[in-house]
């Protein structure tokens, strides 16, 4: 069921929440994960402080954010349920929530519960299994949480007999094929079932001993590649119609084409450069949402490369 989303009046007051920063999620690479929220935190408000209409402000509580807002911009994790459990408080509170429905949210969070969705809509996606039904691979396979945000819990294994014990350390993991290729991301604005595929950006991912290390993005990098990255951010979001403003969708560009690795719904990294790459205020883009359809909003568009560096751990 789409949530109701509408702007009344000519004003809005809009509180940006980002959760890492804010003292959320104590990992071991919670200081990667607090700088790429501080960047994304720092480019929003920029964008939203830019548009007439809107009162920006940072918190970096919860409650109090959704007590003192018309409107509310989660910078959140998948992890641990973060991102969900915002929104739906956000929403019990009767807020305008400028994000993807929670009902989404629960579904991008999980790779599992995306790779078979996104299958049963016959998208290309890295098949992700449970640790005792690895799917089969010449290349090794790659162990990761099933709700995990970045990089770094992620582990290529060569050999079978590996998985159990690199798993061990991760909260119910899945086992996906490795799969050599070019990671890219595309950033999306989704409403309703409907896409605008703002970029097609090239990520900067590491491989560094049996893990990877990102380390950030060329937003705009990857546009070589949009006629056959489109029909794939136009078919991820009609397989979740509750996908809402901007959104992140990561692949790899292997020997058998662009294969969906994950979801974010959510802004991500490669925000910090969409507005440069663009040459558009991306805030702009998502509140126009609370007052025109998608369709009226598109238009031509010719990024650009920008380069986001992101510090190494």
């Amino acid at each position: 069921m789409t949530e109701k989303r509408c702007l009344t009046g000519n004003g809005m007051r809009i509180i940006a929440w980002e959760y890492v920063t804010g003292g959320g999620g104590a990992r071991s690479d919670n200081g990667a994960m607090a700088a790429e929220g501080a960047m994304m935190v720092e480019a929003l408000m920029r964008d939203l402080g830019d548009i007439a209409e809107v009162e920006a402000v940072l918190a970096r509580e919860l409650a109090p954010a959704l007590a003192d807002c018309d409107a509310f911009w989660p910078i959140a994790p998948e992890t641990d349920g973060a991102l969900e459990e915002a929104t739906r408080l956000a929403r019990a509170a009767d807020r305008i929530v400028l994000n993807s429905a929670a009902d989404a949210v629960a579904i991008a969070s999980s790779k599992r519960a995306t790779a078979r969705r996104l299958a049963d809509c016959g998208i290309p996606v890295v098949a992700t299994r449970p640790l005792g039904e690895r799917p089969p691979s010449s290349n090794g396979w790659v162990v990761k949480p099933d709700k995990g945000t970045g990089a770094a819990d992620a582990r290529i294994v060569t050999r079978p007999d590996e998985l159990e014990h690199h798993a061990a350390a991760l909260r119910d993991p899945v086992v996906q094929p490795y799969v050599p290729g070019t990671p890219l991301s595309l950033s999306v604005i989704a409403q309703d079932g409907n896409a605008w595929l703002l970029s097609c950006n090239l990520q900067r991912v590491d491989h560094v001993g049996d893990g990877f290390a990102y380390r950030g993005s060329v937003v705009g990098g990857a546009e070589h590649r949009r006629d056959v990255l489109l029909p794939i951010a136009k078919a991820v979001a009609a397989a979740l119609p509750g996908l809402w403003g901007h959104v992140g969708i990561d692949l790899i560009d292997g020997p058998s084409g662009p294969e969906v690795l994950e979801i974010n719904p959510r802004i991500t990294t490669s925000y910090v450069g969409l507005r440069d790459s663009l040459g558009v205020n991306p805030a702009g883009l998502v509140t126009a949402l609370l007052k025109a359809p998608l369709a009226a909003l598109r238009r031509p568009l010719q990024p650009r490369p920008v380069a986001v560096e992101v510090a190494s751990p």
